[in-house]
């Protein structure tokens, strides 16, 4: 598939309109793998793909709601932040802060997915943990599970967003491919 070269490429700076988009298409192109590393019985690689899908929607949303963010930013100091680190890095350890900005500008409900992220993020260094102290997830059946939910929340909201972007027919490629390989059940 084409997606993967696209990827290839460098991607737009911030700036660029072309940013969102590219942000998009990531986001799709790793839930895609992270699907396939699940059917190949690769969980702990499964979970940091999603990771990584659903932290490129963040970049997205972040670049998408910008001007929105900068008037809820407390000082000038964030508001640069923003536009130099944030949005371009999306550093983990800031994810729940950025979340939570994205809430106060309509993103409902997107801290709690962002917070399931995070879990994916340490069960794919941890694995699963009986006694979870290193991850939420005591076996790697919960943590599939969380995988799919992730994923099928990622599309949703990308589906949400379709009207907002320069929508293309590469993006509408990756959207289709990604929801024809989810399985009807989210435990499945």
């Amino acid at each position: 598939m084409e997606l993967h070269v696209s990827l290839d490429r460098p991607l737009p700076k911030p700036t660029d309109g072309a940013y969102v988009g590219a942000r998009i298409l990531e986001a799709l192109v790793e839930a895609r793998l992270a699907l396939g590393f699940l059917g190949e019985g690769l969980t702990r690689d499964a979970a940091g793909k999603a990771f990584q899908a659903w932290r490129a929607l963040l970049a997205a949303l972040l670049r998408l709601e910008l001007d929105k963010l900068k008037a809820v930013a407390k000082t000038e100091e964030e508001r640069r932040w923003l536009v130099e680190k944030a949005i371009p890095r999306v550093p983990t350890s800031r994810m729940k802060a950025l979340s939570q900005m994205l809430e106060k500008v309509g993103h409902a409900g997107i801290s709690s997915w962002t917070d399931k992220a995070l879990d994916l993020h340490d069960y794919q260094y941890n694995g699963p943990d009986p006694d979870v102290a290193m991850s939420k997830y005591t076996s790697r059946e919960e943590a599939a599970v969380d995988i799919y939910l992730l994923i099928r929340e990622l599309v949703k909201r990308i589906k949400e967003l379709k009207q907002r972007l320069a929508w293309n027919a590469q993006l509408e490629e990756a959207l289709n491919d990604l929801e024809t390989r989810l399985p009807p059940n989210t435990t499945a």
